[in-house]
């Protein structure tokens, strides 16, 4: 029975650090990279990395923040997520996605990722 008891506390802290991963509170002005780079690079764990997919960014503060996509070092678009909105963002295989704070609130946010069914 013991053993049975071990395997339950170790998943469940498994799955809260897979999670607690996805949620993050960046200071003003700051900005992260959240999935592009590959594993140990990313702030973020993307289950899809290397393929396309949706980023599920959800804004859990007041403040805006804003979603920069990036490819090779290139700006490809910058999104504006507002106080409490939830966006649907696609998300190449080959793009960074970077959170940058606004210069006077914190973004406090989620991230998680879809697959894209073909």
């Amino acid at each position: 029975m013991k053993p049975y008891i071990l395997l339950f506390f170790l998943a469940v802290f498994v799955l809260g650090e897979t999670r607690a991963q996805n949620e993050f509170d960046l200071n003003p002005s700051q900005s992260m990279l959240m999935t592009g780079k590959g594993q140990g690079q990313d702030g973020a764990v993307n289950p899809y990395y290397g393929q396309t997919c949706y980023a599920i960014v959800e804004n859990r503060g007041k403040g805006d923040f804003s979603v920069r996509i990036q490819q090779d070092g290139e700006i490809i678009e910058t999104i504006t997520v507002a106080g409490m909105e939830v966006k649907r963002i696609k998300l190449l295989k080959d793009h960074e996605l970077y959170i940058d704070s606004g210069a006077e609130d914190r973004a406090k946010l989620k991230l998680e990722f879809e697959k894209i069914e073909n």
